[in-house]
Order: C-alpha cells, then structure tokens, then sequence
C-alpha cells in the first residue's frame, strides 16, 4: 500500500510522519502523475484557497476527481474537508464537490480562537479522541449517503463525516500522538483494495474466494 499526501501548501510532512509511525509507505504528492502510484490521497490542513489555486495551477484538481470518483480514497482535514464539499457556504471558491457536505469555513473564529477537545467517535473505539481544531470549517448540511461520524459534544456540530471511499474531518489527528484517525483510513484503503480485486476477478470470469460455495 502507498498513502499520497498532498503536498503543495499545508500540514503534509505531519501526515506523512504519523503514516510512517504506522509503517505505511507515505509519498509527497506535487505532479498528476505521482497520482497513478498511490492507493489513497490525504488533503492535509492548511489555507484551502491556496491549496485549491495550486491544484489548479499544477493540474491536479480534476485528475483527483477523477480518482476518487473511480473509487481511490480521499480523506480531507481541515482545509482539506473544505475543498473535498459539494458547497461552501460563501461560495468563495468551487470545491471538489466529492462529498455532500455544505461546509462553513472559519466557522470557530481566527488562529486565536483555536482549541482543543475529546470527541466520541465510535468508528475509532469507546475512548474520546483528542481533537485539534485550527481556524477551523463545521459541516453544515449533510447528504442522505453521508455518515456522520463526530459531533461537538455539547452544540451537536458535525465535525467529522464519510461518504463511501470519501473521508472528512474538521480537525487536525496528525497533530496528536494517537494514530486511530489514520488507521481508520488506512482500514479504508485496505477495503478498496480488496473491493478492486474482486472487480478485477468477476470481470474476467474468476469467482471472489468467499463467493465460492
């Protein structure tokens, strides 16, 4: 398994860090091409106009829709949740519309105002996780295929959602030393994988090893 991290502006080399911390092969993505050798792609935080002019400015930003619309995975934190929405709210600039999320950006106030706080996330297990909120976006509406995984404990704020192989959160895990975040997508990316196999098999007349009776 390969894990891309976007790395044209932002958090990467954190992402990267706790990727190897997990012994998974963790690669910089600058070039469209570097897109063909992954098996799943993180948009880290960091200045989501930026990070989308440069996508633009590199030739990435339709060639990873396309990828995750072919069934790659995709998670986005923090900035990365912004640019992965079907709508943001200010319509300041136009996401990659992967996820039916209308997201608010700088929904929590300025670097100031940024906080820590433990979330009940059950896909990660019964203990909190510790959450790292920076200038941080809220999810504001949600699609009927999207599953909602954390709320502010408190107002009920969705922070965190999936939608199939597409994987968001408002926060920043790779600012933490607990790795479950990251190992709950890498879990994604194992299950895509075993999906495209057994498309590969039943394509060309092989039956899936649990299908055999």
């Amino acid at each position: 398994m390969k894990v891309g991290v976007l790395a044209v502006q932002g958090a990467f080399a954190e992402h990267i860090a706790v990727l190897q911390k997990l012994k998974v092969d963790a690669v910089p993505i600058r070039l469209p091409s570097e897109l063909n050798t992954i098996d799943g792609l993180i948009i880290p935080g960091g200045e989501s106009t930026t990070i989308d002019r440069l996508m633009r400015d590199y030739g990435l930003k339709t060639l990873i829709a396309e990828k995750a619309g072919a069934g790659m995975p995709v998670w986005g934190t923090c900035a990365g949740m912004i640019l992965l929405a079907r709508e943001l709210t200010d319509n300041y600039f136009e996401p990659l519309g992967l996820m039916d999320i209308t997201v608010t950006r700088n929904a929590f106030g300025r670097q100031k105002d940024s906080f820590e706080t433990d979330l009940d996330i059950l896909a990660l297990g019964t203990k909190p996780f510790p959450a790292v909120f920076i200038r941080a976006p809220l999810i504001e509406k949600v699609g009927d295929r999207v599953e909602i995984l954390a709320r502010l404990n408190g107002n009920g704020t969705i922070v965190a959602a999936r939608q199939d192989n597409i994987l968001a959160c408002a926060f920043h895990p790779e600012l933490t030393d607990d790795l479950r975040f990251h190992k709950y997508f890498v879990g994604i990316i194992d299950n895509a994988g075993d999906s495209n196999s057994k498309d590969v098999m039943l394509t060309h007349g092989v039956t899936a090893p649990e299908a055999r009776g």
